[in-house]
């Protein structure tokens, strides 16, 4: 039997009308991008799916259709970047956009170093005498407590952090050099274990700053050790990245082998001329290590200058006991002239930074006093000349005159062996630097254009310009290996089921703007972001939706299967 025509034509029109009123297939379908699935494998160009904060599909030519349909022909799709050290513990607090980041594509900033937490009242004065530019109540007292403050107030990136070591230490010992006795130690363990049921993502150390310094290898092993029990890494910022950088190699690798830890090496790199040549026998220590099972990587940021405060052109001994004695020492004439006389001389017991950079070499960034705020972007040989003082003069008097630790650049590393770095398989990447933005509070202080470049530099100079590595292996460092490093397993990767951290950007056109004399400028080339399926970078500006998340470790007790236990050597981890 046949139908009439018109029949025909009316089923098929309501065929269509419901197809249209149908439920999506997606939330945002991201189509016709160049996908970079953090695998390092080859890129295809295909589609990615999501569905709330999941990721549901990757491959060509999505089926169905999304709520949102976004078109990125021309542009790449890759995970979300992670910053794996990151400095914004304080940004975060009076801005949540992290916006220097978000515009290079991070959606994952890992602190650590020193962590918020755990903290005294002690702790917590210091912390309020530290501020500099902006200020922020310090009303938490555990890490845990300090992570939940910043989910709370609302944040645009995903947040992680570990422990200090030497947060720990002072929490216990304070700042002054001593070693802790078995109680003491018993203690710091169990402050770590605390951390970690937390979430954190394991133990960090900052071994050339006081009182961090004064911890002994094992101290540092028997920490490592408690984060291993609670299924995490041991971070260092080693004892020397100088003059005995071999020799704090082998301390690292002493306490991941000790500890039963994997290591990783906080912003490896290779400062003072004389240095330079050391690379080559860094990097066979770190992978004979590998070889024999050590589990071992790295990170780095991407110039030749690193940036910290004047206590790293300083002894020790002068520091201990805190900011308040170091400065009440500094008014000492007797100790000046000591203090002056060590900081000419190489160290064999310190990192001395200003020795490596010299007067020329050493750019302030930061200072708190206004009076002083006009020595910002000065080099400390042309400070020292209006002064009329010596370097080692004006050093002392702008800590105690500022009555902070004085924020330096200081100019250490060689091109040379940045590139060298870069190529390693096995070194993922990190700011080491706050998430600012260029408007309010940020400008009163100058900042290391590693806060607003250090990612869109690598895709820009390191990928399109001197092809050191190629987009997708830059994409696999950027996200599948730090992801490994971390033993997340539903982050780093575009593949459904994980956590839907997205970034689109043009490979042809990122790139970092910010330098040491204007670091206030944001990179272009990512304008779309999505964090935990929303988006919190449209069209390069920043949505204020707050999506992000603590992201936290394996001993969480939170997770269904949370607490420390005895190590078992079940780890997600092949980097």
């Amino acid at each position: 039997m046949k139908y009439p025509s018109s029949l025909g034509i009316g089923a098929a029109m309501l065929m269509l009308s419901m197809l249209a009123h149908a439920e999506p297939d997606y939330d945002v379908v991201i189509r016709n991008g160049l996908i970079l699935d953090g695998t390092g494998n080859t890129p295809f160009t295909g589609d990615v799916g999501m569905n709330g904060d999941r990721i549901t599909y990757v491959g060509p030519g999505a089926p169905g259709r999304g709520r949102e349909e976004f078109d990125a022909a021309g542009r790449a799709v890759a995970p979300g970047f992670i910053n794996m050290l990151a400095h914004p513990e304080e940004s975060l607090l009076v801005d949540g956009r992290a916006l220097s980041d978000l515009r290079q594509g991070v959606t994952l900033e890992v602190m650590g170093e020193l962590s918020m937490g755990p903290l005294n009242e002690r702790m917590k004065k210091e912390i309020r005498n530290w501020q500099v530019d902006y200020s922020y109540e310090v009303d938490w007292t555990t890490l845990g407590e300090y992570l939940a403050k910043l989910e709370k107030k609302g944040i645009a990136p995903n947040v992680a952090s570990f422990v200090g070591a030497g947060t720990v230490r002072q929490y216990v010992l304070g700042n002054d050099n001593v070693a802790p006795d078995a109680g003491q130690l018993e203690v710091m363990k169990s402050l770590v274990r605390q951390a970690m049921e937390e979430g954190a993502m394991g133990v960090t150390t900052a071994l050339i700053y006081a009182p961090l310094t004064f911890a002994g290898t094992d101290e540092l092993a028997s920490l490592a050790g408690e984060s291993a029990r609670c299924g995490g890494i041991y971070t260092a910022h080693m004892r020397s990245e100088a003059d005995r950088l071999l020799e704090a190699i082998d301390e690292t690798v002493e306490i991941a082998r000790r500890s039963g830890a994997p290591a990783q090496i906080y912003h490896l790199k290779v400062g003072g001329r004389d240095n330079w040549g050391k690379l080559d026998a860094a990097v066979d220590r770190i992978e004979v290590a590998r070889k024999a099972g050590i589990r071992i990587t790295a990170d780095m940021y991407l110039y030749s200058a690193g940036a910290t405060g004047l206590d790293a052109a300083m002894p020790p001994w002068v520091q201990e006991g805190g900011l308040e004695k170091w400065i009440e020492r500094l008014k000492d004439p007797a100790i000046r002239e000591k203090v002056a006389a060590e900081m000419r001389q190489p160290a064999s017991t310190w990192e001395n930074l200003g020795l490596h950079a010299g007067p020329e070499g050493m750019q302030f960034l930061a200072f708190r006093n206004p009076d002083l705020k006009p020595y910002t972007g000065m080099t400390l040989a042309e400070v020292a000349r209006l002064r009329n003082q010596t370097p080692e003069e004006t050093m002392m008097s702008l800590v105690v005159e500022d009555g902070t630790r004085v924020g330096v650049a200081y100019f250490l590393m060689s091109e040379e062996n940045i590139r060298k770095q870069v190529a390693l398989p096995w070194v993922s990447f990190g700011s080491d630097a706050e998430a600012a933005a260029p408007e309010g509070d940020f400008l009163k202080s100058s900042t290391h254009p590693r806060a607003y470049g250090n990612f869109a530099r690598l895709l820009a100079k390191y990928v399109r310009e001197e092809k050191v590595i190629t987009v997708q292996e830059a994409v696999r460092r950027l996200t599948g290996l730090p992801a490994s490093v971390l033993s997340l397993t539903d982050r780093g990767l575009l593949k459904p089921g994980y956590h839907a951290d997205v970034v689109v950007f043009d490979p042809e056109t990122i790139q970092d703007h910010s330098t040491f004399a204007e670091p206030h400028q944001l990179a272009t080339g990512v304008d779309d972001v999505w964090v935990n399926g929303v988006r919190a970078l449209q069209e390069g500006e920043a949505t204020r939706q707050w999506s992000g998340r603590v992201v936290r470790g394996r001993s969480w007790t939170g997770h269904p299967d949370g607490g420390c236990r005895e190590a078992s050597g079940d780890w997600t981890w092949n980097p």
